[in-house]
């Protein structure tokens, strides 16, 4: 019987799992007394940091009581579920984290149904016990409700619940008896998640997931399925198309704390990397080269939703970007295709455009965040749904979506979400606050979290995860208001927007560069408008040359990623820089838009 134990922290999102491994990680020493704890190991690229998410799974252990424990970080947002399906694979048991206020939500329900599915068994954490409005008691039984409605076995059905603060460093098995540490659940994780089984025969492997390193190339992560390698065996790679590939074993890591450690042989139930491999993507079998027996690769939810991606062509291109060519964008895109399991690229007629294919807005605007830091200078057209054919009938994905708010704001909420076409299937009271479940489409939700939190003053706490393709539901209602554009190329100045305001809200501060055709705010009525901003005011011995100070300007709209690709429209481009976010028409020139718009 092996002394492992390989298991993954499921939860939605901001529920406490990346705090609750950084604790795990303390108890098992692996930090010296001197060594400066900071908060959030595990979140360690900067756009999980300053979002407070997970994007990207991690590998780390741990040792408790000579028994060493596999920990798999997992993200908690549906749109990153190629993620939590691939290394679910890893994993002999799962940690369902439940919030003790919240209870579960859409997307605890998303995961805990992949590991359902794949016959895991779960220890519920019920965390946040110190919240002075939980409710542990009734969120257990929520969760056994969940379980029995995802059609659990009696086996899995029969957890253990584990109560505590990630935070404050307790868990106990009675939420009123507050301990010292976190022991209690690491006792539980040794006593109640099965030791990988031993499978004796030839070497399988599934790779699971995949590192980089500038000197080593690609790396192969995956669990040993049956068998063990060794470093400089001969294996066969076998791809999910069924191609076998002979090669050597350079090099094998396990994972040793935070890092890793290197190894002559690797036993089956173990997570390693394997270096020295080429040509392999992730669902690839490692198998035995003489008798080749694949696993099989990885189920892969499809996508929902589509975005144009194209080069950066506007009057201020190259100016802030290192990458800015068509090759280079090209090149980034398969580079992330490698990893990225959830995301489709697909050629258009344009050589300088890419449709790319991904699970939602929040998915899709993780890449063009993470590219724009690379530097790469790119154009974002609008998000678009997928629609399918399915027996001669028009189908578009649809979404189940939970709103969490203030009993007096509700009204309007639901108001918001039916004029979208969305139906509301539940409302219940949790402590003073109103918890509302919708079907929505997904073309639905694009634009709606601005509205909901322009409406609830920004109480309210909105979560949605895809659930299938459903009948067209007709129409939605677009943004009536049209755009401001800029005239022409030049400097925003204060007395020109001062003399503008009434004529709408401004993205833009005095003394920004502006280009012709540069969405520059939001008119009042329907319909575009071209105006001049770039005019300053003439000094004549008329007026005394101090009197601009008198100008007072409302302070702009600054629209974060996710926030301007929801708000374009279809004539529109998102451009993003490493510095910069900004809106423009794809037709610069007036007259061409005026002249496109009679063809339609």
């Amino acid at each position: 019987m092996l002394n492992i134990r390989n298991i993954a922290i499921i939860a939605h999102v901001d529920h406490g799992k990346t705090t609750l491994v950084d604790k795990m990680l303390l108890a098992g020493k692996l930090f010296k007394d001197y060594q400066q704890k900071e908060d959030l190991y595990m979140d360690n690229n900067d756009l999980e940091r300053e979002r407070g998410i997970t994007i990207l799974s991690k590998n780390v252990s741990v040792n408790w009581k000579g028994t060493k424990i596999n920990i798999i970080d997992t993200p908690g947002h549906s749109d990153f579920g190629g993620e939590v399906e691939r290394v679910l694979n890893m994993a002999d048991g799962v940690l369902l984290l439940v919030d003790a206020f919240e209870g579960p939500m859409p997307q605890t329900r998303f995961v805990l149904q992949k590991a359902l599915s794949i016959g895991l068994k779960p220890i519920v954490v019920i965390n946040k016990v110190d919240k002075p409005n939980c409710r542990p008691e009734e969120v257990q039984e929520a969760v056994f409700d969940l379980m029995f409605n995802l059609q659990a076995t009696e086996h899995q059905l029969d957890f253990v619940t584990v109560y505590g603060s990630a935070r404050d460093n307790w868990m106990s098995s009675n939420w009123k008896e507050k301990t010292s540490d976190i022991s209690m659940l690491m006792d539980t994780i040794i006593e109640h998640i099965p030791a990988p089984k031993i499978n004796d025969g030839t070497p399988q492997m599934l790779i699971t997931s995949l590192d980089y390193s500038s000197y080593l190339g690609r790396i192969a992560i995956g669990r040993i399925h049956r068998g063990s390698l060794k470093t400089g065996m001969e294996i066969a790679l076998v791809s999910r198309h069924g191609n076998i590939y002979k090669t050597r074993i350079k090099e094998l890591n396990v994972f040793d704390g935070l890092g890793r450690a290197k190894v002559d042989q690797v036993a089956t139930g173990e997570i390693c990397a394997i270096i020295g491999l080429d040509k392999f993507d992730i669902g690839d079998s490692i198998c035995d080269p003489e008798k080749p027996e694949p696993l099989d690769p990885i189920a892969i939810d499809e996508p929902t939703m589509s975005m144009l991606f194209t080069i950066n062509n506007s009057p201020f291109f190259g100016k802030e970007g290192k990458y800015v060519t068509s090759r280079h964008i090209k090149e980034r895109l398969d580079k992330e295709l490698e990893k990225n399991l959830a995301l489709r690229v697909e050629e258009t007629d344009s050589a300088d455009s890419w449709n790319v294919y991904g699970r939602g807005v929040l998915h899709l605007s993780v890449l063009i965040e993470t590219m724009r830091r690379e530097g790469y200078e790119l154009q974002v057209g609008q998000p678009r749904v997928i629609i399918k054919e399915i027996l001669g009938e028009k189908h578009e994905p649809g979404e189940e979506l939970a709103i969490d708010l203030p009993e007096g704001v509700s009204g309007k909420a639901i108001e918001l979400v039916t004029q979208r076409k969305g139906e509301l299937r539940s409302m219940e009271r949790k402590g003073d606050r109103i918890h509302l479940e919708f079907i929505i489409p997904s073309r639905g939700i694009i634009g709606l979290r601005n509205s909901i939190l322009t409406a609830t003053a920004g109480e309210a706490v909105m979560a949605h995860r895809f659930i299938e393709f459903q009948p067209w539901r007709g129409d939605i209602p677009k943004r009536q208001n049209g755009s401001l554009i800029s005239m022409e190329a030049g400097t925003a100045f204060a007395y020109a927007i001062d003399k503008l305001q009434d004529r709408g809200i401004f993205f833009i501060n005095p003394q920004d560069e502006v280009y012709m055709g540069q969405v520059i705010g939001e008119n009042n009525r329907e319909g575009d408008l071209t105006i001049n901003i770039t005019k300053s005011k003439k000094l004549t011995n008329m007026r005394a040359s101090g009197s601009d100070d008198k100008v007072r300007i409302a302070p702009p709209v600054i629209f974060s990623l996710e926030e301007a690709l929801e708000y374009i429209q279809r004539d529109e481009y998102v451009e993003v820089t490493p510095k910069s976010i900004r809106l423009r028409k794809i037709l610069l020139q007036e007259h061409e838009r005026k002249r496109s718009s009679k063809q339609v």
